[in-house]
């Protein structure tokens, strides 16, 4: 009779304990929700805080590794290690919201940044563009020589003139003929680096509504694992004899 009376007893301690573990975690489910962080507001505050958040953790560990021990020294060990394990978990909630704003601000702010850089190479690139288009040479003038002095045999002072004014011409003709060709070269190599900019800012554009995307997703995921309340199984009370 004595030993059945005991069993009983404990048997409806367990139920107890039980009821107790499962209305704390619901409690600390309703306190919890989706966790409040501080905006961050530089790379410096956001390497702190992670660095922050890997010292609890670590800690967090550790006091669960050694409030587990403790439980199994005593007569409830489950509800024990529940209460541990939803301490942990809580911490574990606000630690990872913590994590995902700073890297969510590094990231962005590592855009931020690479927006500014292409911008100036896009500017420079233009200026370039324009100076070398005010750097075309302008229409040669042909000036022709003085007469060399007559030479007692040799071709006439006449044909010399003509020849010197046919080589002076063809040069100038060759020069103007020239100077579209180049302008037109210069002016495609200005657009290819035009174009090779933009390319590199719709890449980094894309890269950065991935990250998000991803970030998005892995915030609500793990808001819908807070949220999940834990569920007490009852334990059946033997019959008394």
């Amino acid at each position: 009779m004595a030993n059945t009376l005991y069993k009983l007893g404990a048997a409806l301690g367990l139920v107890l304990a039980l009821s107790g573990c499962a209305h704390q975690g619901a409690a600390a489910l309703d306190e919890v929700g989706v966790p409040q962080v501080p905006a961050t507001l530089s790379v410096e505050e956001a390497d702190a805080k992670l660095k922050q958040v890997a010292s609890e953790r670590a800690a967090a560990e550790d006091e669960f590794a050694a409030r587990e021990l403790e439980c199994y020294d005593k007569f409830f060990v489950n509800s024990c290690l529940d209460k541990a394990k939803e301490k942990r978990r809580l911490i574990l909630v606000r630690l990872r919201a913590v994590e995902a704003e700073a890297n969510y601000f590094k990231r962005a702010e590592s855009v931020r940044l690479r927006d500014i850089d292409l911008a100036r190479t896009q500017e420079s690139a233009r200026v370039d563009a324009e100076q070398r288009a005010a750097a075309l040479p302008k229409p040669v003038k042909v000036v022709t020589p003085e007469p060399a002095p007559p030479k007692p045999q040799g071709k006439s002072v006449a044909e010399r003139e003509a020849e010197q004014a046919a080589k002076v011409a063809k040069q100038a003709a060759a020069d103007a003929a020239e100077a579209p060709r180049r302008a037109a070269r210069e002016a495609a190599y200005a657009k290819k680096q035009a174009d090779a900019v933009a390319r590199q800012k719709r890449v980094a554009q894309r890269l950065a509504e991935r990250q998000a995307e991803a970030q998005a997703k892995a915030a609500k995921a793990a808001a819908a694992a807070a949220s999940t309340p834990a569920v007490a199984v009852p334990v059946p009370v033997p019959p008394a004899k």
